[in-house]
This record gives structure tokens, C-alpha cells and sequence, in this order.
């Protein structure tokens, strides 16, 4: 088959401009258009009454020009030529009469003489705004399924645009734009969609004055039949010079069908009409340019068509690019855990097949449908035979001849026992006279429990779950060589590899030599100081006697001797002090942060507004700058400290570099990181950084983008595939190289592209080189309180090494902002004391310090995340299950808060450091503690910050009590007057304990919180309830905790449940062991009620008094004549309350012999009876027979002699046997001659 292209038929690409266009819009591959119209904009500086003074501004889209004019209703004119040639200028009007009422337009002049003129501003009659100008986007009709932008202009800024649909009396969708814009986007066009839209403008100060509305706006979408399927055969990725088959399948008869490339709309168009609802387009040979994202659609002969199909992507290469494979976790596992293998390529809907080095057979296999939805390879229960070299290929079910390259490997290493930790101590590996040393053992991942070893005691352990412990040298015992170990919660018996061993001196006595030495030093200081002051006093001692010119001159000389002694005095305080001096950080004015924001996701670059925003309070304005020079404009801060600066449609004449300050009272902020602006059709270059690799460990690359929404793309210098790929995540992305070695070095740089395809790319980012460089061991560094600080505290940081002679930097989020070599002057270990006197809402962010000496640095160290509260709204900690749990059991703390996109912290009371963080996208954090114990109770509370602006946080939580339970014997729940009270009444629980001077609380079964909490003298809690309501029904219990640490609770209450009713609820009533009565056995019939201490009562339909009471609720009923039959109920009343009676039960039928089951039982008994009375007459009459055959038998035996009898007898026998002659004549006589009767 042929294809019909455009070129044959281009009466056919005229009618699908429409389709076209629609398709251009929809997949964000509008061509950009530079128009030469000219923007005309009002400004006043009256915002509540415009027309009190009204200046037009008129602006270039494309150039600067020399000459602007300003036209009104056609005929007035009046231009001006500014003093050098710009990008705007301004007509003033001044209060707005009905002489300079009318239609205006501006223009601006070109090379070629004077531009189109701007849009019509129609200014009417004073106290009304401006009439709106309203039109779509698309100059065509829209198909089912596409974007429409709708833009209304109300010629003023901050106005509030409402659009409104013919029909509907409330607006269907409003806008608040920063510049004189509004953009309406209509999503996925329905049929529905179709109408007839204005627009109206108001502004925001008074709702009340509204402009007049816009011309009409009619919408008609054009596409109405479903949307048909593209499939690919023999698959979409197919080599060059192969054939390929698209068939394109609707559900309706008799279409002509169009397939479309979208790479290339108006030169791969292809069209085919066939009889069936479906078509078949061939490619015989492929070529290279045949790839791309086809899509196809049908339509009848009035060019009504359908919905566009699915996108497919169609191949066409000769070698497949690499695959690359991540482990997570981690590459280094332990034995029986889990781990994930993800492969990923750049080619997409195909399978992918997982090996192993030394197999011939792939180990597992994911469809199309599973690498569609991100799936991975899962390896379970890893054991020592799954460490290995892996790899994964591309699985194809076609036959094709594309040559698979060379992949990516990851070799997985199985361990037996976790990786060693690091033990470090604070503040040297030197004990001080009467000092203590604080050893840390550290690891990058939550441990259930750390050991630390001595070697030179054997029988020396110490546990500890934060990894801290306190080493005293009492006697001189503390010395020695030190290493400690971990356990996780996944293994808790497999204890990990011991770090490496560090040694920890100092004196063994008081009287050591560096103590001499030290204290030698002291004397030496001191002394001259005494005989300074002794020098003063001789001298004040002679003024007295000499006259006054000498008497000055001694003056004189004891000034300069005091001087002197204030010299010694700070040098003196120098030598003792130099370990506890701070440094107060000059915290410089916040650096703000710049973005971009765009309203076209698929095409940013059509309207592109920069902001600009200060984590400072108190910042007045900002400023953006391009190329470091060039002012571009001055914007106010608004109440979220923050200005935005609209660039519109990009042009060439907006590329370059912008970066923005923001302006204090007294100072200006450093300038922002640069946002560079690099063309027309490319989205914004980012910034790519990195702090210094070490090796051996994780390595983290920052990619900054500049708008949200973008996938993020990392290159290494010499790689052509991408090294790693990361989705949407906001305005940044940070790739992980899990452990650096000497194959990671090298330059890096990353990309940034639109979400969705076809991709718009940004410029490569500045290259990154990554050189491992030797290090000193990072500091230790902390913070003396806690982290979590309210505005207006003081916060110092500690940052300190074992090295000896070493100088400090102290960073926040990356930037130095303060420096200490003071530890030059002392022996021993260095540290510095960073101090912040008074918190402000900027001080927030990641801290971190490092050490240098003249050619070496340490690594940076473990960073501080410094929370500033009470900027955003409180959070709530709720615990799931609940506050009261078991020793052993989890429980989940949930901290919601009022804006998504949050990084949360969970806080202890006792404890500094909050004791885990997490980010998260939604608006809450779960926090779990794992198998809960005795340390885990006590008060807890959660905070929530943003990461991006001096980690601005909220009020902290109100804070929830944990109880871990089972700790403590059980106390008892009482109620007063009792279970049962009448509404309105009062109650008092009585909670009694085992222990004096516990705190007890009062729980509500289905309440998170407590009812009440108290803390009495005794050993029981009275909780009174005043007036109980029908809501306080339910169950109850208590429990009683110490209120210090450990904060051992005890055991939950029995439980107790509270009616609050007029009457009790009504009992159950049963039978055993059936409702049916048998002969001569009773029926016992149980009656039970939900409270205890009762009394129960059974009542018999037709009699009038109660038949029996029981205290156990058990009835025994007989049926002696018939009596027994017939429906019961009973009810019970408390012993306490006698006069108070439940309501009946349900009612219980008994049935017996007077019933249709008992006479069928009797029926069944005669009918039995009567057949053994038969059997029994039957057995008679055979007898009787039998027994008068006797005597004729004993009469003939007594006629004959014994000799005949005996004869006789024997023939008889004879006739008997079978078998027996019958032919003898002695025997033929006999039988006929005599009959003998033989009895049975």
C-alpha cells in the first residue's frame, strides 16, 4: 500500500488545521510567533478610584524603539519620542472626563515604518473600570480532549477576572493574575464545554465596582466520536529497512482514518478510507526519521471527527542504548534481607529480563506492563548464593535484528554481619582533671541498640540506644582503648563489626607532670601580676609625699603599670579560657531565592512571570537585576515576603542572567543564585553542586532547576547515556552516588525537561568536577540546646576534633558565614563555639562546620537542622492505636499540618535532639515507634518546617503523653451510685492504685485523648462527672503512671461500662437444650443481662404474677399436663436500685406434647406397636400348628413293634436325604402305604 501524504492532498491538510492545531496545543508544540502588536496598560495611583488619575502605558513586545504613538477614536493623535530609545513609555491623562472618554490604541515605530496597533482600551464614563477584551487562544474550534486557554485583559493590574458561563448565575472560575492577564484554561474539552463565556473585572478593595462585561465569547468543539486504538506490528521498536505495520481500529463502519506524526504534523500526514472500521498503514522500510509518537483519529464526510487515539511511540534504531541497575537499599546487604534491583532505560514500552555472571537463564522477567509501572526485580531472604555480578537486557517477544550492546553491571555483596561504626569522643580522647569524656558511636541508619567495649576489662559493657557513653577517669580507671558495636530491629541478634578502636589518656593521678607543668604556667603568670599591683600601691604610697610635678610624673607611671596589668590580665584569660570563648556569628541579610512560574507547563516560555523571595521578616523590597547590572524593576514585599516580576511572552531581547536582592532598612541581601535565560524554545539553565566527595561514602548532587514540574537528567563527562534520571520533585533534584570510589570521579552536569512528551530540554548546567581529595576525619558538631528554637533565643555550636592546632569554618546551607582559628594558642584537641545571641526567622537552616590546617581539610560535618517556630499555624500529634500501649507493641505518632510539602520533626521531653525527621509531599508524617518500652513514655510533641527558606517552622504541637503500660500493677474502676444513672445525675469514678503519689487518668474507650488527669496524696483518684448526657454512655477504664522518668504506667483498668438511662437495657433470654419439650425432661431457660449484682425474673404469658426469680438467671420449666407450653420473657432489676426494672426481653416460645412434633411422636410409637403385636401372633399360630402334629405320630408308633417303628424311622430319615435310592421296593411300598410326618 501507498501512503497518502500531504503534499497530494492538500485540500485535506486545510480542513485538519483545526486538528492540528488542537494536537500542537494539547502536546505544548505551539510554534512561537513573535508578534508585533504593541501592549497597552493602564496605571493609576488612586487603586480604589482609577479614574481619578489615569496614565497609559505602551510597551514593545520585540525591540526597543526610538518613537511611540497613542491614537484615539481614530483621528487624535499624540506621540512621543523619549530621549533614547527603550521598551515603554507612558501617556498621562489625569482624571478621566467625558472629553478624554473613548477608544485608544498605541503604536510603536519599526525600521519599516509604524507596528500594528495595540488592542482597543475603551475608557467610558468616570466610576467605571475599563471594558475587558475577551478572546481564545485557538483560532479554530477545539477537539474533545484538548486545552483551551481563554485570555480576558482588563487593562489595570491586581484585578480580580471572572469568567462566566451563558446560563449559570455563579462564575464557573476567577483569577487574581499580577499583571493585566487573566488566563482561564478549560481542560480535556467536552461537548459539555460548549457555550457562550464573558468575562468581568472588579477590583479587589471593592467588590462592589465591576467593569462592564466583555463581548461574547461562543465555544464549539469540534470532535465528537470516541477515540479509536493504535497498535504496532510486529512492535514499536523495529530496526532500519524493516517493515512495520500501524493498524488504527474505531467502532464505527465506513470512516476514512488519519495517522499523524506528531514530531512532524504537516509533513506526516496520512490518510486511508477502508471498508471495515479499521485501517492498516505500512512503512515497507524503515528509516531513522520514521521514529517518533504517532497517533491516529478517523472522521466522516462532513469532517466530524473522533477523539485522538493513545500516543505510541514507534523505534527505529539498529543498536539498543544501556541499561542501568540500582539496588536499593544498598548494594552491600545482610543476609535474609530484602532487596530491590531497578533496571531502567532510556527505550520505553518494552520488557525487561534480570541475569546473573555465570547463568545462562535470566533469573526474573518484567512485561511491558510492569516496567510501565515502575515495578523492579525483588530478590527475597537474600542468602550467600545471591551475591553476584547482575545485569538486565531488553526482552522482546518480536523478531528483529537490533544488535544489543554492551550494559551496565551492579555486583550485590551479601554480609553476615552489618557494616562496623564509627566511634568518635567529645571533646578529645584527653581526660581533663575532674572532667568526663563522651564516646559516640555513629551510623548513617536507625540502630536498635549500640555495646561498647573496653579491651582492656573483659567483663566491661556498656549499652545505650542514642550511642552516647559517659567515661569517667575516677582513679585513674578511665583510660584505655575503647570500640564499640550495633544491632538493627530487623536482626536483633546479630550484633555488627566492631569499629575501630580508639584510645582515650589522660592523668591517673593529680600529680602528673602535665599537671606540674600546667600549674607551673598558672604561677608564672601570676606572680608578676602581684608584683605589679605591689609596684601600684609603693607608687600611690609616694604621691602622698612628693610634690605635685613628680607627684604627675608617678601618675603617669602608674597609668601605663596599670595598662600593663590589664594586658596580663587578657593574656592571662586567654591561656585558661580558650577552649570556652565564642564567636558570635554576624549573620549576614538572608540570600533570597529565585523561580520561575509559568501558567503553560508544555511551553513555559509563552508566559514567564520570575519571584523572588526572602526568608527574612523584615524584608521592604526587592530587586531584580539581569546580567548583573542591568535594573530591571523594583517590587514591594508582600505579606508572604515575596515579589513577583512578569516577563510575559519570551523573547530574545529577556535572554541573559537574572538574579534579585532583597532590600532591609540598613542593608541589601547577597544576590540570589543566577537563573539564566537561554532562548525562546529552552527552558532555564540549572545549577548543579555538590559538597566534597570522600571516599567510601554516599555523595549527594544537587540539581537546582528553576520551575516546578520538571524531570531531572544527570550526565558524566564521557558517558553518553544518562548516569541517573529523577521525576518531578519539585524545583530540585538530588542524585545519589551510594558509594564514592575512583570510577565516580569526573565532570558532571545535569538537564532539566517538561514532563511530558515530547520533551522540551533545558541548556546543560555549568559542569561539576568531583575530585576525592585526602581528608581529616569530620568534627563533631552540635548544638548545646536544642535545635528546635523559638525566635529570640540564644543557640551555640559546638564543633570540635581530637586534632590539635586546628582553625574552624562554620557553613549554613552550604555558604561560610563564619570562621575560628582561636584554637591555635591551646594544646590539645580544637574547638570552637559558634554563638547566635538572638534568633531571627532567617537564622533557620542546615549548619555545618569543618577544620583546616595550612594544606588540609576535614570533611564537612554531620549537619544541624536549626528550626525556627512559630511562623506557621500549630500542628496536632495524634497516637494510633492510642497514648495507652503495651510493652512490646507499636505504636504510630501522626503529626498533621496545614500545608503539603513540609519536612516534619518529632520531639521527647529530656531529649535535645528531635528524635526523627521526615519529608513528605502530602500534609503529615507517621512516626513509628518500633516495640515500645519503658524509656519510650513520656511527652511528646512534632513541629513542621519548609526546607527552601531558612527552615522557617510552625508552632510546635501540643503534646501527647505516651503511656507504655504493663509496668505497674493494675489498679480497680469503681463507679458511684453505680453503673446505671438517670440523665442528668452526677457520677464519680474511683481509680485505685497500688503505688502513693501516682498520677492516674481516666480513658474513654473510641476518645484519643484522656477524659481527666490527676495526681492525689493517696492511693486513689476520685474523677467526677457532673450531670452525665446520654453521650456519656460508654466503656471506661484507668491506669496510673510515675510521673518522672521512667514514667512506668501500669495496666489498663478492668473495663467498665456506663449506661445513662432511664431503664437498663433489656436482657436475652434462651433455652436449653432446645424450645421443644420431650417426654419427662424439662427445659432450662437462661436469662442473661450485661451488668452484674442483678436479680432476674420470668414472666409467663396468662399469669398475671411472675413465675420464678433467680439471682444466676437460670429457670428450669417442666410440662407436666401441657402446662409448660407458651411464650416466657424476662427482665432483672440492680440489687442497689430494686424499684428500677429493665425492659423485657424478646419473647421465647416453648412447645410440647399438646403440639403438632408430639403427636407425630405418637403416631410413630402405635404404629411400631402395632407391628410387634403381628409379628408376635404370626410366631404363635406356627407354633400351635406344629405342636398338633405330635400325636398322630406317638399313635402309630405304639400299633407296631419296636422292630417296625425303628424301620419306619429309618425309611423316613431316608426319604430325607438328597441323593437317596428311590427305586428299592421296600422303600416304594413304604411310601405308598404310610405317611410319617416328621416335626421340625
Amino acid at each position: 500500500m501507498t501512503l497518502d501524504r500531504p503534499g497530494q492532498r492538500p485540500t485535506m491538510l486545510r480542513t485538519f488545521t483545526v486538528l492540528l492545531f488542537c494536537i500542537r496545543l494539547s502536546l505544548g508544540m505551539t510554534s512561537i510567533v513573535m508578534q508585533s502588536q504593541p501592549e497597552l496598560w493602564i496605571e493609576t495611583n488612586y487603586p480604589q478610584a482609577p479614574w481619578e488619575n489615569i496614565t497609559l502605558w505602551c510597551k514593545s513586545p520585540s525591540r526597543i524603539s526610538s518613537k511611540f504613538l497613542l491614537l484615539k477614536d481614530k483621528t487624535q493623535m499624540t506621540w512621543i519620542r523619549p530621549s533614547s530609545k527603550t521598551f515603554q513609555v507612558s501617556f498621562p491623562l489625569g482624571a478621566l472626563t467625558k472629553y478624554n472618554a473613548g477608544l485608544y490604541r498605541c503604536c510603536y515605530w519599526k525600521e519599516t515604518g509604524w507596528s500594528e496597533p495595540s488592542k482597543v482600551l475603551e475608557l467610558e464614563a468616570p466610576g467605571q473600570l475599563p471594558k475587558p477584551i475577551f478572546w481564545i487562544q485557538a483560532e479554530t474550534s477545539p477537539l474533545p480532549g484538548c486545552n483551551v486557554n481563554i485570555l480576558c485583559h482588563g487593562w489595570l493590574q491586581d484585578l480580580v477576572f471572572m469568567l462566566f458561563k451563558e446560563g449559570y448565575a455563579e462564575p464557573v472560575d476567577y483569577q487574581i493574575p499580577t499583571g493585566t492577564v487573566a488566563i482561564f484554561s478549560i481542560a480535556n474539552m467536552t461537548p459539555e464545554s460548549e457555550g457562550v463565556y464573558i468575562c468581568r473585572t472588579h477590583i479587589q478593595m471593592l467588590p462592589t465596582l465591576w467593569s462592564e462585561p466583555s463581548n461574547p465569547l461562543k465555544l464549539i468543539v469540534a470532535g465528537l466520536y470516541p477515540k479509536p486504538t493504535l497498535t504496532a506490528y510486529p512492535g514499536p521498536i523495529m530496526a532500519p529497512g524493516e517493515s512495520l505495520s500501524l493498524r488504527c481500529q474505531g467502532p464505527i463502519y465506513g470512516m476514512t482514518f488519519a495517522l499523524i506524526r506528531l514530531e512532524d504534523l504537516e509533513k506526516s500526514f496520512y490518510r486511508k478510507r477502508p471498508i471495515k472500521n479499521e485501517a492498516y498503514f505500512f512503512f515497507r522500510a524503515l528509516k531513522i526519521h520514521d521514529a517518533g509518537h504517532y497517533l491516529c483519529f478517523y472522521y466522516d464526510g462532513s469532517y466530524r471527527g473522533s477523539l485522538l487515539s493513545d500516543i505510541l511511540k514507534i523505534w527505529v534504531t539498529d543498536t539498543f542504548s544501556k541499561t542501568w541497575l540500582l539496588a536499593q537499599p544498598s548494594p552491600v546487604v545482610q543476609m535474609g534481607q530484602n532487596v530491590s534491583l531497578w533496571c531502567r532505560g532510556p527505550v520505553d514500552g518494552v520488557g525487561l529480563a534480570l541475569y546473573k555472571k555465570g547463568e545462562d537463564k535470566p533469573l526474573q522477567l518484567l512485561d511491558t506492563a510492569s516496567t510501565d509501572d515502575d515495578e523492579s526485580f525483588f530478590l527475597n531472604n537474600v542468602t550467600y548464593s545471591d551475591a553476584g555480578v547482575y545485569s538486565c537486557l531488553y526482552l522482546l517477544s518480536w523478531k528483529t535484528s537490533i544488535r544489543m550492546t554492551s550494559h551496565n553491571t551492579m555486583e550485590l555483596v551479601v554480609v553476615d554481619k552489618p557494616p562496623k561504626p564509627s566511634l568518635s569522643a567529645w571533646p578529645s580522647t584527653v581526660f581533663k582533671l575532674g572532667k568526663a569524656i563522651t564516646l559516640q558511636c555513629r551510623v548513617p541508619h536507625p540502630v536498635l541498640e549500640f555495646s561498647l567495649e573496653w579491651e582492656e576489662r573483659a567483663a566491661f559493657q556498656k549499652f545505650a540506644v542514642d550511642g552516647d557513653f559517659i567515661i569517667s577517669n575516677a582513679e585513674g580507671k578511665g583510660t584505655g582503648t575503647y570500640s564499640c558495636s550495633y544491632r538493627i530491629e530487623a536482626h536483633p541478634n546479630i550484633w555488627s563489626h566492631r569499629s575501630e578502636p580508639l584510645r582515650l589518656m589522660g592523668p591517673a593521678g593529680f600529680l602528673t607532670w602535665n599537671y606540674v607543668l600546667n600549674e607551673a604556667i598558672r604561677l608564672s603568670l601570676f606572680m608578676p601580676l602581684v608584683a605589679l599591683l605591689l609596684v601600684v600601691l609603693w607608687i600611690r604610697w609616694k604621691c602622698r609625699r612628693l610634690r605635685i610635678r613628680e607627684a604627675w610624673l608617678l601618675g603617669t607611671a602608674q597609668g601605663v603599670t596599670m595598662l600593663f596589668i590589664v594586658t596580663v590580665l587578657f593574656c592571662f584569660g586567654l591561656c585558661n579560657g580558650v577552649l570556652t570563648e565564642e564567636t558570635e556569628i554576624i549573620m549576614p541579610t538572608p540570600k533570597p531565592e529565585l523561580w520561575a512560574e509559568t501558567n503553560f507547563p508544555l511551553a513555559p516560555w509563552k508566559n514567564l512571570t520570575l519571584w523572588c523571595r526572602s526568608p527574612s521578616g523584615s524584608t521592604k523590597e526587592f530587586v531584580l537585576l539581569k546580567d548583573g547590572t542591568g535594573w530591571i524593576a523594583t517590587r514591594p514585599a508582600s505579606e508572604q515576603v515575596r515579589a513577583a516580576f512578569p516577563l510575559g511572552a519570551l523573547t530574545q531581547s529577556h535572554t541573559g542572567s537574572y538574579h534579585c536582592h532583597s532590600w532591609e532598612e540598613m542593608a541589601v541581601s547577597e544576590p540570589s543564585e543566577a537563573l539564566e535565560l537561554v532562548g525562546t524554545d529552552m527552558l532555564p539553565k540549572p545549577v548543579i553542586s555538590a559538597s566534597p566527595p570522600i571516599r567510601g561514602q554516599k555523595l549527594q548532587i544537587r540539581c537546582k532547576g528553576w520551575l516546578a514540574g520538571m524531570e531531572f537528567v544527570l550526565y558524566k563527562e564521557g558517558v553518553q547515556e544518562p548516569v541517573q534520571q529523577l521525576g518531578a520533585v519539585g524545583r530540585e533534584a538530588f542524585f545519589t552516588i551510594q558509594r564514592m570510589e575512583a570510577k565516580d570521579q569526573g565532570n558532571y552536569s545535569c538537564r532539566t525537561h517538561t514532563e511530558k512528551r515530547p520533551f522540551k530540554w533545558s541548556e546543560p548546567s555549568e559542569p561539576l568536577e568531583l575530585v576525592i581529595k585526602e581528608m581529616y576525619p569530620k568534627p563533631f558538631f552540635k548544638t548545646w540546646a536544642s535545635p528546635v528554637v523559638t525566635p529570640g533565643a540564644r543557640v551555640t555550636f559546638n564543633c570540635s576534633t581530637p586534632h590539635q592546632h586546628m582553625s574552624f569554618i562554620l557553613y549554613k546551607d552550604g555558604s561560610e558565614i563564619a570562621s575560628s582559628d582561636r584554637s591555635w594558642a591551646s594544646p590539645g584537641a580544637s574547638a570552637a563555639h559558634f554563638l547566635i545571641i538572638s534568633v531571627g526567622a532567617g537564622d533557620g537552616g542546615n549548619y555545618s562546620c569543618r577544620y583546616y590546617d595550612f594544606a588540609i581539610w576535614s570533611e564537612p560535618s554531620d549537619p544541624v537542622e536549626l528550626v525556627v517556630t512559630e511562623y506557621y499555624p500549630q500542628p496536632t500529634l495524634l497516637a494510633q492505636p492510642g497514648p495507652v500501649v503495651l510493652p512490646g507493641k507499636n505504636v504510630t505518632l501522626r503529626c498533621q499540618g496545614a500545608f503539603p510539602g513540609m519536612r516534619f520533626a518529632l520531639l521527647q521531653e529530656g531529649n535535645q535532639v528531635p528524635l526523627r525527621f521526615q519529608s513528605t509531599s502530602g500534609n503529615s508524617a507517621d512516626f513509628l515507634l518500633h516495640t515500645v518500652g519503658a524509656e519510650d513514655s513520656g511527652n511528646y510533641s512534632c513541629v513542621y518546617y519548609e526546607t527552601t527558606m531558612s527552615n522557617r517552622g510552625s508552632h510546635l504541637s501540643k503534646p501527647i503523653m505516651i503511656w507504655v503500660t504493663g509496668l505497674l500493677p493494675k489498679p480497680s474502676l469503681l463507679a458511684q451510685p453505680g453503673p446505671i444513672v438517670a440523665p442528668g445525675e452526677n457520677m464519680t469514678f474511683q481509680c485505685q492504685g497500688e503505688l502513693p503519689d501516682s498520677t492516674f487518668v481516666l480513658m474513654k474507650e473510641g476518645t484519643q485523648e484522656p477524659l481527666e488527669q490527676q495526681k492525689p496524696s493517696g492511693y486513689r483518684a476520685d474523677f467526677w462527672m457532673p450531670a452525665v448526657r446520654g453521650e456519656d454512655s460508654g466503656i471506661y477504664s484507668c491506669v496510673y503512671y510515675l510521673d518522672s522518668a521512667p514514667f512506668a504506667a501500669s495496666n489498663h483498668s478492668d473495663f467498665l461500662e456506663i449506661w445513662v438511662t432511664d431503664k437498663p437495657p433489656k436482657p436475652s433470654l434462651s433455652a436449653w437444650p432446645s424450645t421443644m419439650f420431650k417426654l419427662g425432661k424439662d427445659i432450662t431457660l437462661q436469662c442473661r443481662g450485661p451488668l452484674p449484682g442483678v436479680e432476674f425474673v420470668l414472666e409467663h404469658d396468662g399469669e398475671e404474677a411472675p413465675q420464678q426469680f433467680s439471682e444466676d438467671g437460670d429457670f428450669v420449666i417442666n410440662n407436666v399436663e401441657g402446662k409448660g407450653i407458651g411464650n416466657y420473657s424476662c427482665s432483672y432489676r440492680l440489687q442497689a436500685y430494686p424499684d428500677i426494672w429493665s425492659e423485657p426481653s424478646d419473647a421465647l416460645e416453648l412447645v410440647g406434647a399438646a403440639g403438632p412434633a408430639a403427636q407425630e411422636c405418637t403416631v410413630g410409637n402405635i404404629v411400631r406397636s402395632s407391628l410387634i403385636v403381628v409379628v408376635v401372633v404370626a410366631l404363635g399360630v406356627v407354633l400351635a400348628i406344629e405342636w398338633k402334629k405330635w400325636p398322630r405320630l406317638r399313635t402309630r408308633d405304639s400299633e407296631t413293634d419296636g422292630r417296625d417303628q425303628t424301620i419306619a424311622l429309618e425309611e423316613c430319615n431316608q426319604e430325607g436325604e438328597p441323593g437317596a435310592n428311590t427305586s428299592s421296593p421296600s422303600s416304594v411300598s413304604q411310601e405308598t402305604s404310610v405317611e410319617l410326618p416328621v416335626p421340625i
